[in-house]
């Protein structure tokens, strides 16, 4: 019968050779994988269709300008980040 150090230690050579082989064989998949994409010539698109594609434009509907600088006119609709005509000051002073 084994002891408890003795387990202990083959489980830990065992995690290391786990590790190691499923390193090689993820290397093995994406290298098909490449493979398979450059052969059929496949797109983001095709292979993820429920993904929504980066870089394109949401419809979106503009937001009413809530703040506005009066030196320069620029507005700001209080979305996203503050600009610079505006930070550090009180955003009451310039609602429009």
């Amino acid at each position: 019968m084994s002891s408890l150090k003795e387990l202990l230690a083959e489980k830990a050579a065992l995690e290391i050779k786990i590790a190691q082989t499923r390193q090689l064989e993820i290397k093995q998949a994406i290298s098909e994988i490449k493979t398979l994409i450059e052969t059929y010539q496949l797109t983001r698109a095709d292979i993820f269709p429920d993904e929504r594609v980066r870089g394109t434009a949401r419809k979106t509907e503009k937001v009413a300008a809530k703040y506005k600088d009066p030196a320069s006119g620029k507005t700001w609709s209080g979305r996203g980040i503050t600009p610079k005509w505006l930070q550090g000051k009180n955003k009451d002073d310039y609602r429009i």
